[in-house]
């Protein structure tokens, strides 16, 4: 019971602390100018402030405070406060974290080339492989060997970190998404880490369900905020960390396999957007108007409609990775086959891998962000900024 109170309030303390940072990182915004203009093209009608990824990074390293005092104070035990030794592990998150909202806090400022972005990316995900976190084994399906990574543990873990950096990203694309995806996907990963008694990871877990809840409360449609490069990245990084730690430095088929279903809906319309751009001869780094929220917007949906249809879509997912981790290996095939179906008729209904669609002889160009109509023309210079 003790334990359950202890994620209780680890998980109020970092949601209170978020919503009670919002209003000023919002208003801090609006003085600076760092904002989503309304116009023409966009949804909001009046100025949006960026920069919500700060209020986040805040509910973060409070509730981690909280926690370590507790911990010090012999209130609880937990996997902050380590005596006789330094955490090493849990600095590299706190720093590596903090780099990426860093980044992302530049961006949201002065829009940074795509590469500058993706290289402070690596170096993010540098830092937490460096101070611990990693895959060190991999244990194949039917088989009872393990493949030792060795050096190639870095490079591996990286990549692993990088993906779920952007998959957060690019799903961030109308309000509340991106939070609501990442709330739902930590909150089972949560529930899956707690039966394999992972308390550091699950910590880990119960603090992102809380920040992007917290922040979900002034991100919902309609938006006061958005949360900018600097909360999807940070997010993203989140996400993939709490399921590199849930893996305990040794990964089967089923641990690999059961973080990828809970982020299913954004690896697919990631997926889904590198087969397009390369389909169409462009980088991988241009915007375009193909994402699953473009396409439920055209489809008639409300921006609000179309959000909680994917919450609904990850959701399903979710439940459906829980009765994986929790059933035998035949069950476990015929659960992932039953979430494949209607995904496949999803994605197949959508044209998520179609070419973004044609019109006056040119492609339409979507920028991911909020309010944008797929029906309007190209945005302008002004216009392109992202959140």
């Amino acid at each position: 019971m003790l334990m359950w109170v202890h994620y209780l309030l680890v998980f109020a303390v970092a949601l209170a602390a978020t919503a009670l940072l919002v209003p000023p990182v919002r208003q801090f915004a609006i003085s600076r100018g760092i904002v989503d203009e309304p116009g023409p093209r966009r949804v909001n009608k009046r100025p949006i402030p960026r920069l919500g990824g700060v209020a986040m990074y805040g509910g973060f390293l409070i509730a981690l405070l909280f926690e370590y005092v507790l911990e010090l104070l012999g209130v609880w035990h937990g996997p902050i406060h380590m005596p006789g030794q330094f955490n090493t592990q849990v600095l590299g998150i706190v720093i590596g974290l903090g780099f990426i909202v860093a980044v992302g806090v530049v961006d949201d400022i002065y829009s940074i080339r795509p590469i500058v972005k993706f290289l402070g990316q690596i170096v993010a995900s540098s830092i937490i492989a460096g101070t611990g976190t990693l895959l060190y084994i991999f244990h194949p399906a039917f088989s009872t060997g393990v493949i030792e990574l060795g050096i190639w543990a870095y490079p591996i873990t990286v990549l692993y970190l990088v993906c779920f950096v952007n998959i957060i990203n690019l799903i961030d694309g109308l309000d509340g998404l991106a939070a609501g995806i990442t709330a739902i996907a930590s909150l089972t990963l949560f529930i899956m880490l707690m039966t394999l008694f992972r308390f550091d990871a699950a910590l880990l877990a119960v603090i992102t369900v809380a920040i992007s809840a917290g922040f979900l409360i002034y991100n919902f449609n309609p938006a006061s905020i958005f949360m900018g490069d600097s909360g999807s990245m940070q997010l993203g990084l989140l996400l993939g960390t709490v399921s590199l730690l849930g893996t305990a430095r040794f990964l089967s088929l089923t641990m690999l396999i059961v973080p990828v279903i809970v982020a299913l809906v954004p690896i697919i319309d990631t997926a889904a957007a590198i087969v397009r751009r390369l389909r169409g001869h462009t980088s991988i780094a241009s915007p375009d108007a193909g994402h699953i929220h473009h396409r439920l917007l055209r489809a008639g949906f409300s921006q609000r409609k179309a959000v909680l249809l994917i919450y609904l879509w990850t959701a399903i997912l979710c439940v459906g990775a829980l009765l994986m981790w929790e059933l035998g290996s035949v069950w476990k095939i015929l659960i992932f086959i039953l979430l494949l179906i209607p995904s496949a008729f999803i994605i197949h209904k959508l044209g998520l891998f179609g070419p973004v669609r044609q019109r006056h002889g040119r492609r339409d160009v979507i920028y991911d962000t909020e309010g944008i109509d797929p029906d309007d023309e190209v945005p302008s210079d002004e216009s392109r900024r992202r959140r």
